[in-house]
């Protein structure tokens, strides 16, 4: 099944929040747009990639900010 017009077809998460910390600034900047405690609080990508695969939710916040800010460019 083709899917051209989905912008995360092809995108690992550790590329969407790679992306999406280089967007911001860094953790701190993400931290202010996505408030968990996994960019706030000794944030790293270990950290952040077992949280998000466990918490629906947040995984869905990360993946509309990266939609609206960097994959429609």
């Amino acid at each position: 099944m083709e899917q051209k017009n989905n912008p995360l077809h092809g995108k690992r998460l550790d590329e969407i929040i790679e992306a999406l910390v280089l967007y911001y600034g860094g953790w701190e900047g993400l931290g202010r747009q996505i408030k968990i405690k996994c960019f706030n609080e000794n944030p790293s990508l270990k950290s952040s990639l077992k949280f998000l695969r466990k918490t629906d939710w947040a995984r869905k916040e990360v993946e509309e900010l990266y939609i609206e800010k960097i994959a429609k460019k």
